[in-house]
């Protein structure tokens, strides 16, 4: 018999799981004034998504490490929600 492994990735994300990815791309798109239905919105809803299935689950480590790998600083280095 073929055992297969799934790794988190793998395992489909349950609602708990979809309200804080929720909670972080509301707070980063109000935040950075990004449209829900442009491109950008969609690359941080992707981001959000593939860091939580790796295991990031602490909603502000996963808000600081979207904001990194995106680049949405200002341009004095103070991210906007800082303010």
């Amino acid at each position: 018999m073929v055992q297969t492994i799934l790794n988190r990735s793998q395992v489909p994300l349950d609602s708990r799981d979809l309200e804080t990815c929720q909670r972080v791309f509301d707070k980063l798109s109000a935040g950075y004034a990004v449209a829900r239905d442009s491109d950008e919105a969609g690359r941080m809803a992707s981001i959000i998504i593939e860091l939580y299935r790796q295991g990031v689950r602490d909603p502000n480590h996963l808000q600081s490490m979207v904001e990194a790998a995106r680049g949405l600083f200002e341009t004095n280095g103070t991210p906007a929600t800082a303010r």
